[in-house]
């Protein structure tokens, strides 16, 4: 339903009054057969997306995917062919390309992100800094890079994060509260930025210390305070230039906006290659 709603609105944006161009140059009648290319090595991401804004446009119009999700695709490589009418590929063309693009770049950065955690055993998890009324596909995407998914909504657990902190009073008061509330099941997770709050997440119970913003020898100075009494997970301003740093001192969890918010989109074209 989420996935149908999105397709909609992102058709809406092309073709919510017609295709003036194609429309005028071609009619139902005009045939064409059609292939998706990598422009670039990529992990390819988002076939079952295009295939539902082919088929949400056309019916007709046949989609085979020659690649799956997943696949480490090489520049030049062709992913999909297609065969329809020619109206209804070009109208599709964009919408299709945009969310492979999209979810292309994400995963192929989850798969380099997630291959660094693995050197160190570390877990590499998403946020969600993700683009507006995406957010489902862009951690579907993070999956099928290779890392894992963060909280999808508010309401999958608990994190008490800097704000909460500030209008609660303290993480004493904040913790107390959660506590005296949703009782023992849930894990509660802090957010912390130096090593008082750390000491004052752990005395108050926290399960999960976020660690944000702060050096990779903070980290670790936080992390033998932490000792194994509750899950450590590092976030805040982490990339690809400075991953493994963090990953060396080994926490448990590294947390990265960097996954979906500024991932830059993976190139590939659609051409048409016979016409019928």
């Amino acid at each position: 339903m989420i996935l149908d709603k999105i397709i909609e609105l992102a058709l809406q944006e092309d073709l919510s009054l017609g295709d003036i161009t194609s429309d005028t140059i071609f009619t139902s009648q005009h045939k064409a057969k059609a292939v998706i290319r990598a422009k670039e090595d990529l992990v390819l991401c988002g076939q079952d997306i295009a295939r539902q804004v082919f088929g949400e446009v056309d019916a007709r119009v046949q989609f085979t995917a020659l690649k799956q999700d997943g696949d480490e695709v090489k520049k030049g490589e062709t992913v999909v062919a297609l065969e329809g009418p020619t109206l209804s590929i070009l109208k599709a063309e964009r919408t299709a390309l945009n969310f492979m693009q999209r979810l292309s770049g994400i995963a192929s950065a989850s798969r380099a992100f997630a291959a660094v955690g693995k050197k160190y055993g570390v877990m590499i998890v998403d946020t969600r800094k993700t683009q507006p009324g995406l957010r489902r596909l862009d951690k579907y995407a993070v999956r099928v890079g290779g890392c894992r998914n963060h909280r999808i909504s508010l309401a999958d657990s608990v994190m008490i994060k800097d704000n909460h902190i500030a209008a609660a009073g303290s993480i004493t008061a904040a913790v107390e509260k959660i506590k005296s509330v949703i009782g023992h099941t849930p894990k509660v997770e802090v957010e912390t930025t130096n090593l008082d709050e750390v000491k004052e997440a752990l005395a108050a119970g926290a399960d999960i210390i976020m660690l944000d913003n702060m050096t990779p020898a903070q980290v670790a100075q936080c992390k033998d305070v932490i000792a194994g009494k509750a899950i450590i997970e590092v976030s805040g301003g982490i990339n690809a230039h400075n991953l493994e740093a963090y990953c060396k001192v080994k926490p448990d969890v590294i947390s990265m906006g960097a996954l979906t918010h500024s991932v830059p989109a993976k190139d590939l074209s659609l051409k048409i290659v016979e016409y019928m």
